[in-house]
Parts: structure tokens; sequence; C-alpha cells
């Protein structure tokens, strides 16, 4: 019987150490036992500060993935998980002007040094969420053999490495349409469209090396794909 493995990415971003999928001499994935929701009080506070910002209007959720893989190579690697989110916060405040980065210098160096206020802009309901209506058919229907194009860019993307040049299957068309996080990362509005559940043979991304019968589910957007030869 096949047994499938569904991918998917959280905050995490392409074209850099972060893409990680395919990638080997890491070391294997710990799982810890009876794992707490936070490690530190310290996390707790940054998940909550981020999503604060995020319904402040200071940032999108595309945006905040686009801080996290701008994070030099070692940072994002020895910081941890909330400790990239805090030091991609700490991006966006600065790079919007809300806590410029020598305010922010001294405020790390002394929490009680007085802080400028933060400007409340809430984010407009319809961006509460990525998903919207379906303004045209979509490309592609399930059956279709596609490819995913091969894509690089400097900015924001959702389409991992290791799937492109690859061919595979829609699977599924996700209802509606979502938002086009490499448009919405760098203020190019929505660009909302068809997002495909494309399967993959474990084999066809990572050579005769990869385990038999084994097939892998990545979501990609419209924009990410063409017809397979």
């Amino acid at each position: 019987m096949e047994r499938l493995a569904a991918t998917r990415c959280g905050v995490c971003a392409m074209d850099g150490i972060h893409d990680l999928g395919g990638l080997e001499g890491f070391g294997a994935v710990v799982r810890e036992r009876d794992e707490p929701v936070f490690h530190a009080p310290w996390e707790g506070r940054a998940f909550a500060l981020v999503n604060l910002a995020l319904a402040l209007g200071v940032a999108n959720i595309d945006a905040l993935r686009h801080a996290i893989e701008r994070l030099d190579p070692v940072t994002y690697l020895t910081a941890g998980y909330y400790g990239r989110w805090r030091r991609a916060l700490e991006t966006l405040l600065g790079e919007t002007g809300i806590v410029p980065a020598a305010e922010l210098a001294v405020r790390l160096r002394d929490p009680a040094a007085p802080a400028a206020a933060l400007t409340s802009r809430p984010v407009p309901p319809a961006e509460l969420g990525a998903r919207r209506p379906l303004a045209r058919a979509p490309r592609f229907s399930p059956g279709d053999r596609v490819r995913a194009r091969d894509l690089h860019t400097r900015g924001h993307t959702r389409l991992p490495r290791y799937a492109r040049g690859r061919s595979g299957v829609v699977a599924l068309v996700h209802p509606g349409a979502w938002v086009l996080p490499d448009a919405h990362a760098h203020g190019r509005g929505e660009a909302a469209q068809p997002v495909y559940a494309v399967r993959f043979e474990a084999r066809a991304l990572w050579g005769d090396e990869a385990e038999a019968g084994v097939a892998f589910h990545v979501d990609l957007f419209e924009d990410y794909l063409e017809p397979a030869a």
C-alpha cells in the first residue's frame, strides 16, 4: 500500500537556510516527550507580541515570514523557534519606523528606558485570513499533470526548492482563492488565486535514493505551476 507524507511550511521561507526540505546533515528531528507550550516565559511574551503586532497592522503574516527568512543563517539555526519570531518582529518594527533601530538598541540594553507609544493601525476585516472568493475558474483540475516552475526570487515565496522543475499530479483543488504570499509580503496586493494539492512521487523529487512507494502532497499556488509535457 502506498504511504503518503504531507508537507507544509509554517513560518518558513525559500531559497535560503530556511528551505531545508530534502537537505541532509542536520541530524534527526528531536521529539520532546510532554513538551510544554512554552519552554520559558519570554517565549510566551514573544508569541503574544508578534500576534499583537499583526493585529495592529504592523505587518501581515507573509511579511513576518519574509522577515524570518532574512535572518542570517547562524541566527536562524541558533535562535530557536520563538527567538526567530522575536528577531523578525524587531526587524519589522524598525523597518516600519514604529520602533527605530536606535531606540530598539536602547530598549534591549535597558527595558525600563522610556519608549515611544505604538500607533494603532487596525487590520481591515478582509485581511484577517487568507481565503478569498474565487473570481475565475481554476486553470487545472484533479488528475492534470503539472510541473512546478523553476522560479528563483530574492523575495518571499512558498514554492519549495525541492519541488522546482519537478512534475506531479493535481490531487485536489482547494475551495476558493488564496492570498499569494509572494505579492502580499511586499505590499503588492493580495493577488488571490487557486491553490492545488499536488502529488509528487518521492523519487521524482529526490531520485532513486528516495524510498519507493512514498508520495508527497504539496500545496502550490497557481502561479507556481505549468502544464507538464
